[in-house]
């Protein structure tokens, strides 16, 4: 059941159908972004479009897992798309194609997740971005 909860968490609300949040996340869910703490469905909403906004095209594939142990799942995934403008720092044109990877490992509570902690390559997508 897990890894079901977490293909659908990666496959269908990270490429694009944010709304499900409400169905794959406990009210008291928290989400742990380097640097801030993400809340409820709502405020993850919020973070995915927000996450999404500089890029057209945007895929999440899964690359290895997802593991489960318990009532904790990991697994490896890659986000790509095409850059559409307004990060600050950036040097590269409008269209460019990015692709960078990240971990997740999340905890489910009954058939909702309730915690999540995400560690993503910034510096390769910083790179691609022309920002450092």
């Amino acid at each position: 059941m897990i890894a079901e909860l977490y293909e659908r968490w990666l496959l269908e609300m990270w490429n694009g159908d944010f709304r499900l949040a409400h169905d794959l996340v406990g009210p008291g869910f928290v989400g742990h972004w380097p640097g801030m703490d993400v809340r409820g469905p709502d405020e993850l909403i919020a973070t995915l479009e927000q996450g999404h906004a500089p890029f057209s095209g945007v895929t999440v594939t899964l690359d290895m897992g997802p593991i489960v142990d318990g009532a904790t799942v990991a697994a490896r995934w890659t986000f790509a798309g095409s850059y559409r403008g307004g990060l600050p720092g950036t040097t590269v044109p409008e269209g460019t194609r990015i692709a960078f990877s990240g971990h997740d490992i999340l905890r489910a509570e009954g058939d909702r997740f309730a915690e999540y902690w995400v560690i993503s390559d910034t510096q390769r997508l910083s790179q691609q971005l022309g920002m450092g």
